[in-house]
């Protein structure tokens, strides 16, 4: 039946027949694309197109595997490069973009007036400004700079990331009369930092779309200027899921999450439906703030409002990483079992939310899993491996998976990787192996690599080590007073108190006092939340036209 509706589609590009309307997640994708494989990969260039839309645009979590299918296209027509170029700039790589449009020029494949704006879309999530201006220059060569769509782009790319001035000349020669020019130049102007000429932008607009209201509520959200940004949602005369996602993330980032939770509230009490932005913002709130009860109401709305089946990859991870964070590591595992579709992300989540809650072993077992799956880890999933081999003792092991990092996988340890070695030896005990092993590091040690040793010193009185890893430590910076203390910590643990003596007059030779302590509460009311949400209100609301 499926192969009948695939052969048998309407050209008709804007009515998506029902196998692709179905199309929702990679693994049905996968089960068409075996299917048109068996019919002939290359004899259907409708369903071709359909395949490309489905995997860049339609499924998020599918681009790399677009870009495979794309490499076995033996004549691409205009609109699958447009496509495949569309999907890469809104992908988290949006480089490939730039990368595809390089094969369109080698194939001498002519663009159209939908091609340049999808580029210069991905120079501005870059900043590559070079790039950017370069795709201006053959905006120009080809005819397309009064294209209302491409200019447009333009001024978002220059108000941006280019040239401000060049912006401001290409909204003045035309587009005065183009709300979406309007919004372009005034969301420049509030993204480096000038909001009072954006917000006279916004006032002067003749007209006051839906995505101009977005753009500024957006700008002062992302000030972290709340009130602002409440007078104006307060007064917006239609809302739509994007104005209501500002808000919270805005909230987020602020530290303030009732407010946050709140909004979420009447967001569902007046009909709007969220969407996964939504529910990213509030898990990671949850996920930083403690607030398990809270997650666990989340991941009910998410299973609820927005899903019926499986979940998706980012909300999955986000949800792992929540419980994680919470300690409430069995929910983090059920949500990650019950996951038909995961990404390294995935994987790093669990691996690490098990290692940081004490469970080394099980997380151990998750990463030979990884590797039996043969899905490739990064140097994010090392550290979670690493972290687990230092809390369960196993120094051999660590010292196979570092070297395995670096010998079988090509990556290069970072200071994250270091820090996680030296800690490995300094429980073990083995603190003459972990001062070797900092002084053959192959990068600069940080001040957290030599506090570690200097902590695992005291744990273990080691005086002499403990004198030397302060030595270094202070050569770094003398105003740190727990460096100080650790220290005299070491000799009064092994009773020799004219060491602490002398750490003591060192610390008022230096000007250093120690800092009062402080209780868990008072501590936890200074803590600020940092949650980074890119947001693009352009995006949902204004959809681009197709790429046809």
């Amino acid at each position: 039946m499926i192969r009948k509706k695939i052969t048998d589609k309407s050209s008709n590009r804007h009515q998506r027949s029902e196998p692709w309307r179905n199309c929702t997640n990679l693994r049905s994708l996968k089960q068409i694309h075996a299917l048109m494989i068996i019919n002939g990969f290359n004899s259907n260039p409708s369903a071709l197109r359909e395949l490309i839309y489905s995997s860049t645009i339609a499924i998020s979590s599918a681009i790399d595997y677009a870009h495979q299918m794309f490499a076995h296209i033996t004549q691409p027509d205009l609109f699958m490069w447009n496509t495949m170029i569309r999907g890469s700039a809104q992908s988290p790589n949006p480089s490939m973009a730039l990368s595809i449009y390089s094969q369109m020029e080698k194939r001498h494949v002519r663009p159209d007036n939908y091609t340049f704006p999808f580029l210069l879309k991905a120079c501005t999530k870059l900043s590559w400004v070079n790039s950017g201006s370069a795709i201006h220059g053959k905006v120009v060569k080809f005819g397309f700079e009064r294209n209302t769509f491409a200019r447009n782009t333009l001024i978002y790319f220059h108000a941006n990331c280019g040239e401000i001035r060049i912006a401001s000349e290409l909204f003045h020669s035309s587009a005065k009369t183009d709300v979406v020019a309007w919004s372009a130049l005034t969301a420049g102007y509030a993204r480096r930092g000038k909001l009072g000429v954006a917000r006279k932008l916004f006032d002067e607009m003749p007209v006051k779309d839906l995505v101009s209201w977005n753009v500024m509520i957006t700008a002062y959200a992302k000030r972290g200027q709340m009130e602002s940004a409440r007078e104006l949602f307060d007064v917006v005369p239609k809302r739509d899921v994007v104005t209501w996602n500002v808000m919270i993330a805005g909230y987020v980032l602020g530290g303030a999450h009732l407010p946050a939770i709140e909004m979420f509230e009447e967001m569902r009490h007046v009909g709007e439906r969220p969407d996964e932005v939504t529910m990213l913002s509030l898990l990671s709130a949850c996920a930083d703030s403690g607030a398990l009860d809270v997650g666990e109401k989340m991941h009910c709305s998410i299973l609820e409002e927005m899903y019926s089946g499986d979940l998706s990859i980012v909300l999955g991870n986000a949800l792992i990483d929540m419980y994680a964070k919470c300690g409430s590591i069995e929910k983090a595992l059920e949500v990650f079992q019950g996951m038909k579709e995961k990404d390294v992300s995935t994987w790093n989540s669990i691996i690490g939310g098990l290692a940081f809650h004490g469970h080394s072993e099980e997380s151990i077992c998750v990463f030979k899993e990884m590797r039996t799956m043969k899905i490739r880890p990064n140097e994010i999933t090392f550290v979670g491996v690493l972290v687990a081999c230092s809390h369960a003792g196993k120094v051999k092991q660590g010292r196979q998976y570092f070297n395995i990092m670096r010998d079988e996988y090509n990556i290069e340890p970072n200071i994250k990787h270091y820090g996680c070695m030296v800690d490995m030896l300094g429980r073990a005990g083995q603190l003459k192996e972990a001062f070797e092993f900092i002084d053959t590091m192959e990068i600069k040690p940080n001040a957290i690599v030599w506090r570690t040793l200097l902590g695992a010193c005291r744990v273990h009185g080691n005086v002499e080590l403990g004198r030397r890893a302060n030595e270094r430590l202070l050569k770094m910076r003398q105003d740190q007073s727990g460096d100080y203390v650790l220290l005299s910590n070491i000799y009064a643990s092994q009773g020799a108190w004219d060491g602490v003596e002398k750490v003591r007059k060192l610390m008022d030779d230096s000007g250093v006092r120690k800092e009062p302590g402080c209780s868990l509460i008072e501590a936890d009311n200074k803590a600020l939340l940092h949650f980074l949400l890119d947001l693009k209100p352009e995006s949902n609301t204004r959809k681009s036209k197709s790429a046809h």
